[in-house]
């Protein structure tokens, strides 16, 4: 019970939820942009899918790592607060990104996969989702720097004056 409560002090109202997740998906989507046009990256087409993805990931991350950063956070100082959500918003938001990616991923090698629930589809998927989880590390994790790295630097420092 004692959780529950704790949690439900964690939750972030919903406008909090709505505009930070629109603001931190906007910025994580800006920083994939900006390092890809940097870069000279591929075609529009394909520079638009990345940045979506990071957009959606950074969107769909920030209520799970603001309520985390919440959590960890409760009752303490400031510097524990700056770390909570400098850790929480980070690893909330490479991981559901790398999971969304991961499951775009499977999704265009599910055509040459073996049929459903078998043992060569099974291990075609775990292995297809390793190997997306391995290729956004390598790949993907350059687009939060700088600019993701610097949003998230911002994140933090605002959720630590925001806690007290």
């Amino acid at each position: 019970m004692r959780m529950r409560h704790k949690l439900g002090q964690s939750l972030p109202s919903l406008r909090l939820a709505i505009l930070g997740a629109a603001v931190w998906g906007f910025a994580m989507g800006a920083s994939a942009f900006l390092t890809l046009l940097f870069d000279h990256w591929e075609t529009p087409v394909r520079v638009r899918t990345v940045v979506l993805l990071f957009a959606f990931g950074g969107a769909v991350a920030f209520p799970a790592g603001w309520t985390l950063a919440r959590l960890l956070s409760h009752s303490r100082g400031r510097e524990t607060a700056f770390a909570a959500a400098f850790v929480s918003l980070g690893v909330v938001t490479v991981g559901l990104t790398a999971l969304l990616y991961a499951l775009q991923y499977r999704t265009y090698y599910a055509e040459w996969h073996a049929p459903a629930f078998t043992i060569t589809w099974a291990f075609q998927f775990v292995f297809t989702g390793l190997v997306a989880l391995y290729q956004f590390a390598v790949l993907g994790l350059r687009l939060y720097f700088p600019g993701g790295f610097l949003a998230l630097f911002a994140a933090a420092l605002w959720f630590a004056c925001r806690s007290r």
